[in-house]
């Protein structure tokens, strides 16, 4: 089980819903460090602490207006440390998006494989709002979009690994009730998402995800 304390350090970083999620793939998620592969929680808890201000600035403020000397006042580490830990910026970005890719996945394979009660349509509604939420996993990665495939390529694959694994899990579920559908059927899934993240991020704008879900589910006559 969680310790308090890794349980207290989630719940000061996210919401209650996205702790849990937190705490969930924190002691199944494996990570590369220090030449060592090891899960989240086998980290020393400074790194820990480094990642996830991290993610919080990069989600707040962007990843171009958050550098290595902000995080390391955040975190009130030497700069010698955070360098022993991830080596450089794009590391840490690297670092940061694989976590919420790997919470993401959990997420959608538990709705997907293990939530057998759900119908088609309530399985996409749940991967759907799981997503399309600026308080959850997928901010991130959706603002990376946007970023550093420039400036960061090798951290953005990670983004891309995302999206194209997807895609590919929402194309076999929408096979597993209708034989016909198409690999652009899944593409339009994840497109209709990142519409709803756009409005999300437009305060002007009224939240319509539900509108555009049921635009996703007319169209493809669920």
């Amino acid at each position: 089980m969680p310790s308090t304390v890794f349980t207290g350090f989630a719940m000061s970083f996210f919401s209650q819903k996205t702790a849990a999620v937190f705490i969930s793939h924190l002691y199944t998620t494996i990570i590369f460090y220090n030449g060592k592969n090891m899960p989240y929680s086998d980290l020393p808890f400074r790194a820990l602490s480094v990642l996830h201000t991290s993610r919080y600035l990069f989600n707040k403020y962007g990843f171009h207006n958050v550098g290595v000397d902000r995080i390391i006042e955040s975190t009130k580490i030497p700069k010698a440390t955070f360098y022993n830990y991830f080596h450089s910026k794009e590391r840490l970005i690297e670092r940061s998006l694989t976590f919420q890719k790997d919470g993401l996945k959990h997420e959608v394979i538990s709705i997907i494989h293990t939530q057998k009660e759900l119908t088609l349509v309530e399985k996409l509604r749940k991967i759907y709002f799981l997503h399309a939420d600026l308080e959850g996993l997928y901010h991130l990665p959706f603002k990376a979009i946007f970023e550093i495939a420039k400036t960061h390529p090798k951290a953005y694959q990670t983004v891309v690994e995302y999206r194209n694994w997807f895609i590919n899990e929402i194309y076999k579920l929408l096979l597993t009730t209708n034989p016909n559908a198409l690999k652009p059927d899944a593409h339009m899934f994840l497109f209709v998402i990142d519409g709803a993240m756009v409005q999300l991020l437009d305060p002007s704008k009224p939240d319509e995800r539900e509108r555009l879900l049921d635009y996703f589910l007319v169209s493809f006559s669920l």
